[in-house]
């Protein structure tokens, strides 16, 4: 069962969520009007982070599918990162506010990723070094815990991936992609009149 911190931060994470797609749904960028080369430019760098969060996260879901809890992984890019999921997420989370064309709704996102995550972070290193002790204590104090050393990456020859759970964990790292469709039929039917625009952000 869930204790109540656990609780407490599933639940700022939807109403974040929530207020974000809230306030992309009646916003706009500012660029888009009066420089649309430059919201062009922020919208493909936004496409090029949310297809590398998505690769990136696939390549996690390679290693830890069906064994995230009773194995310590290091290996591929858990060598890298202790928290290489999260970091390939902060990277969708700033092409997702990218996309919008705006730089505020990327403050945002990063913004609402460097108060929540650190505590997720933090309560999963403690349950590791429970569950791993002495290994998890000499992991932790060879791999950076967010931003990845690529100089220290590590793959085996062979690793037996279980298909069935891999699959469903891919289903959950491409939805920086769909985003970026929906997003781009939001701001069609914005331009259509359809949905109305309250706010332009920069």
């Amino acid at each position: 069962m869930k204790n109540s911190i656990e609780r407490l931060r599933i639940l700022i994470s939807r109403l974040f969520a929530v207020a974000m797609i809230g306030l992309i749904l009646v916003s706009g960028s500012h660029w888009q009007a009066d420089v649309p080369l430059l919201g062009s430019v922020l919208f493909c760098l936004g496409a090029m982070l949310a297809g590398v969060a998505s690769l990136g996260r696939m390549w996690c879901s390679l290693y830890i599918a069906g064994y995230k809890t009773n194995k310590l992984i290091t290996e591929g890019p858990y060598s890298l990162t202790r928290n290489p999921l999260y970091f390939f997420s902060f990277l969708g989370a700033i092409g997702i506010g990218l996309v919008t064309e705006t730089f505020f709704l990327s403050l945002v996102m990063l913004i609402g990723f460097a108060i929540y995550y650190p505590m997720v972070i933090k309560s999963e290193e403690a349950k590791l070094l429970k569950l791993h002790s002495d290994d998890y204590d000499a992991y932790f104090k060879k791999t950076p815990r967010f931003f990845p050393n690529f100089s220290a990456l590590t793959e085996p020859q062979e690793y037996e991936v279980k298909p069935i759970i891999y699959r469903k964990h891919i289903l959950d790292a491409v939805w920086f992609i769909w985003i970026l469709g929906v997003l781009e039929i939001l701001k069609e039917l914005r331009g259509l009149d359809i949905i109305p625009t309250y706010f332009t952000f920069y």
